[in-house]
């Protein structure tokens, strides 16, 4: 996913490059919205609320459907860093959350809900952010081949349910298992359909990339142990 950055001249446009990614830090800012993203005090800092955290994650897609969630673990794509170079968050650190049911302009799709941040060194941290809505679909249809579906693909409980019954594969792997009513009322909607849509999600084109919702709060000795 592209985020366009809004150009600013002199200092305003320093100031906007003040959090960046990368070991050598490229001349960008992850947002618009970074222009006076280090409020440093002696002991602590913030980031503030509509930072964009990039993230990656192992797979190169994940299949949901849009009533089901989901839990995933991103991980932080690049180096977090502040004007002096120091890496504030670490290049893999772990996202914690979960794809949750959501809508944009009436469409029924996903987003990830991020919960926490775990460091390299096991530390955590909460964090409250979340992706885009995500309302990309795919049809599967009875009877369909599932190579292309399952291709590089992490599946939420509810999807692997949809393409199983409906492709006959049984051997689908989810996130995590569907039980009782939860697997029944599935069952059931499918045996009156031939086909149904689960949510394509794109983790390496940027779907999944978080926009702080409030400001993040770090140490700067929790910085120096976190990488």
């Amino acid at each position: 996913m592209t985020r366009f950055i809004n150009w600013k001249s002199g200092a305003a446009a320093m100031m906007a490059m003040a959090i960046t990614t990368g070991a050598i830090a490229p001349m960008f800012a992850l947002a618009p919205a970074n222009a006076q993203i280090i409020r440093g005090q002696s002991r602590n800092f913030s980031i503030p609320a509509g930072f964009v955290i990039p993230t990656t994650y192992d797979k190169e897609k994940i299949l949901v459907t849009s009533e089901e969630k989901a839990p995933i673990t991103l991980k932080v794509a690049k180096n977090l860093v502040d004007p002096s170079g120091n890496i504030i968050i670490a290049e893999g650190t772990e996202i914690v959350g979960q794809m949750q049911p959501a809508s944009r302009r009436d469409r029924k799709g996903s987003r990830f809900e991020a919960q926490e941040l775990v460091f390299p060194n096991g530390n955590r941290q909460s964090l409250n952010a979340t992706s885009q809505v995500i309302t990309r679909t795919e049809k599967i249809k009875k009877g369909a081949k599932t190579g292309d579906i399952l291709k590089d693909a992490a599946i939420g409980a509810g999807a692997a349910s949809v393409i199983s019954l409906l492709t006959g594969n049984r051997r689908i792997e989810a996130l995590e298992p569907i039980i009782g009513a939860g697997a029944g009322a599935v069952a059931s909607i499918l045996l009156r359909k031939n086909e149904a849509e689960v949510v394509v999600v794109e983790p390496q084109e940027g779907d999944l990339d978080l926009t702080l919702r409030s400001s993040l709060q770090l140490s700067r000795s929790d910085r120096y142990n976190n990488y």
